[in-house]
């Protein structure tokens, strides 16, 4: 009777794993979070590392092991499996000699010290030359303080290379064979966050609509730090997708990915355009249905974008919201009602926003593009790359000088006061210096406070914890924890990283508790370090270099206009090479004026000098780039390729071209010239007939005053320079 229930069982737990009924949630889940995924690897690597030894006695050969394969986990690069061998193979073989040369020279403290600052220039000009070289230099470096760290409880001489390198080098085999199961996953991983940034974006541009003046320039600002993230996940994208075409012979495979790419630009570039101030728009009682109804229409391709990603990480078909049709056709219906002639901003937008819902509708429609992008590809040889960086202005050779300066203060000071575990200053050092001050100065703020958290909560856990099993439990659980936390929140994840460091020497040397106040302390003078050295070893504040970054957005800005007017003159509508990379270049140029203003914000108060002109150019300038934007976005065979209006066109590339002569050179301009010919393009608008080519000249309205605009406010911005 037992035997028959027993059969019933399994026969039923047989037909539920048949069903997949009771694990599919999970495992939609699992797979829909990288970071979980990541976060698993890496646990499960160091669980299988870890616990036999632990089991055995042999704590030192855990948890050597176990930060082998956490410096493994952080120097990984998303590399095709071809790639991920080559970057495998390397990190390995650095990872040895680093700590080698660590372990040899620890007994001499001189050439130890000259050792670090000289081979921290090294790695980090080595890591100039790509990705996956800046990844394995990283984990070099990082390997080498820990083998500073765990130097006087190893018994010999090799023992820590040994383990640091096999524990790299199981995780790295572990994540490989992952890889050649799931050979695409890279790419879904990189795609997915590009469509949920660009989520986020519309999400927070549904705002705008119905808007008012006193929280539009609030959102617009959010909007240009948001749209930083949705570029940089773009230029993600296209690295990795140039790294699986250079291992494939045939591109073939990588097509649809391509697709997804090109979706996800067409998408951005209609996200970001901007076709009249929306708060002007949002005071007309007759607009505001039509605004409320964009706003819905904006939150609800938010979401289709957001559900592509999950498609993406989870394998899962993408079903387009029938919702979404709806409230197109409602939107459609609303502007018949009051007529296009009346709204002609409003009917571009609905067109615009019409236009993606129809992209993520045909999404797997094959015929709806026949053209295979190609990609921009770095053709520089690793020469060139080396020696381009070879130079004083460039940014990565100062901050590896800096470092290095850094670290062989902070190993001096912890030699020469024989500070317990002095080596976490160095440690401290290298996770808080950055190339920048205010990259710093945050990195600063997240450590100190995820550190003292941390350490508290380690001495809570570990006295509750007293037994070997538990501080092992422990040890494991943070270190899943920082993984998960690593990409989302720093301070978060320099908690449970605490926590591990100090479960982890509590286990090794029953020493966790004890190095509570030296953690502190190290974490304090290693801060305090990095941020003098950013301080006042050749500080780039950013003021000064806000006239050769507008120069350089006003410059790409200008390409990208030029790069939309050809098309409008050729009437060609595919997304060609020249164009796609001219809009990137424009949009990496935007971002790094946002960056600028939004690190100047956290300088030194003497520093923060032009702070309301750059926030007012820094808007203005993204204001152009979107008006650029929508004039692109509305590029297509029903246009109309007027003579007058190339004309204006060519007039206010002229215009821009004396901004960026003004910024440049000591030139004169003439700002009369786009008054002049604001007043033609208003009266060319209201005498057009046609409404394809009112919609057309009021986008290039928009374009020529924020172009005056911009003169106006560099004018004084010179002059208040001088």
């Amino acid at each position: 009777m037992a035997k028959g229930k027993d059969y019933h069982f399994i026969s039923k737990l047989g037909n539920s794993v048949k069903n997949k009924a009771w694990y599919e949630p999970a495992r939609r889940a699992f797979w829909a979070d990288p970071n979980r995924l990541m976060a698993a690897k890496a646990i499960f690597a160091i669980a299988l590392l870890a616990i036999p030894f632990m089991l055995a006695g042999k704590p030192v050969f855990a948890v050597t092991l176990a930060l082998g394969a956490v410096a493994g986990a952080l120097s990984e690069t998303d590399d095709h499996p071809k790639g991920r061998i080559k970057s495998l193979a390397l990190k390995v073989f650095s990872f040895g000699i680093s700590s080698m040369a660590v372990q040899l020279l620890y007994n001499y403290p001189v050439l130890l010290g000259i050792g670090l600052a000289v081979s921290t220039i090294f790695f980090l000009i080595v890591g100039g030359l790509g990705e996956r070289y800046r990844g394995v230099t990283f984990g070099a470096i990082l390997v080498g303080i820990y083998a500073m760290i765990g130097a006087p409880n190893s018994p010999t001489w090799y023992l820590q290379p040994l383990l640091l390198s096999s524990g790299a080098l199981f995780y790295g085999l572990l994540s490989l064979g992952l890889l050649f199961l799931h050979p695409w996953r890279l790419l879904d991983e990189q795609l997915a966050r590009g469509f949920v940034t660009l989520s986020n974006y519309m999400n927070e541009k549904a705002r705008l609509f119905p808007s008012d003046q006193k929280i539009q320039g609030e959102i617009r600002n959010k909007l240009a730090l948001l749209n930083v993230q949705v570029v940089e996940a773009l230029d993600r994208c296209k690295e990795v997708l140039n790294s699986y075409s250079n291992a494939l012979k045939d591109d073939t495979p990588l097509i649809p990915y391509l697709r997804y790419f090109m979706l996800l630009q067409s998408l951005h570039e209609r996200a970001a355009s901007s076709h009249e101030r929306y708060d002007l728009l949002s005071e007309d009682p007759a607009n505001q249905q039509l605004m409320e109804g964009i706003g819905q229409l904006l939150k609800q391709l938010s979401e289709a974008t957001k559900k592509l990603s999950y498609s993406l990480l989870t394998g899962i078909p993408y079903r387009h919201p029938v919702s979404l049709a709806w409230t197109v056709n409602a939107l459609n219906d609303q502007l018949e009602k009051y007529g296009t002639e009346s709204n002609p901003q409003l009917s571009l937008l609905i067109t615009n926003l019409s236009r993606s819902n129809t992209s993520l509708q045909n999404l797997n429609d094959e015929h709806q593009r026949s053209l295979t992008p190609r990609l921009a590809k770095d053709d520089r040889s690793l020469l060139q790359r080396l020696t381009d960086q070879l130079h004083w202005d460039n940014p990565r050779l100062r901050h590896a000088i800096r470092l290095s300066l850094c670290f062989l203060i902070g190993f001096t000071i912890a030699r020469v006061f024989d500070l317990s575990k002095g080596e976490w200053i160095v440690l401290t050092s290298l996770f808080v210096c950055q190339p920048s001050y205010s990259q710093t100065r945050r990195k600063l703020e997240q450590r100190i406070l995820g550190t003292l958290t941390g350490v508290v909560a380690a001495v809570v856990l570990i006295s509750l914890l007293p037994t070997l099993e538990g501080q092992s439990l422990l040890m494991l659980f943070a270190a899943y924890q920082f993984f998960v936390w690593m990409k989302r929140n720093y301070s978060v994840s320099v908690i449970f990283i605490t926590i591990f460091v100090l479960s982890a020497f509590n286990l090794t040397a029953n020493q966790g508790v004890a190095l509570m106040l030296p953690r502190l302390a190290d974490t304090l003078i290693g801060s305090a370090l990095a941020l003098f050295t950013v301080r006042f070893l050749w500080p780039d504040w950013q003021y000064k270099r806000l006239p050769s970054l507008l120069s350089d957005t006003l410059l790409k800005n200008l390409g990208y206009f030029r790069a939309v007017l050809n098309e409008y003159e050729s009437g060609e509508t595919d997304d060609d090479f020249g164009y796609r990379l001219a809009r990137r270049e424009a949009h990496r140029a935007d971002n790094a004026l946002a960056i600028a203003w939004q690190d100047m914000q956290v300088e030194p108060k003497k520093q923060q000098q032009f702070m309301e002109k750059a926030f007012t150019l820094t808007y203005l300038n993204h204001a152009l780039l979107s008006y650029i934007s929508a004039l692109g976005a509305h590029r297509g065979p029903e246009r109309t390729r007027d003579s007058q209006l190339l004309i204006f066109s060519a007039e206010i590339t002229k215009a821009l071209q004396q901004a960026i002569q003004k910024l440049t050179q000591e030139k004169n301009q003439n700002p009369a010239i786009i008054k002049n010919m604001l007043k033609e393009i208003r009266l060319h608008i209201d005498q057009s007939e046609k409404t394809i080519e009112k919609q057309q000249f009021i986008l290039l309205y928009n374009i020529a005053e924020v172009s005056g605009q911009l003169l106006k406010q560099i004018e004084i911005f010179r002059l208040d320079e001088k």
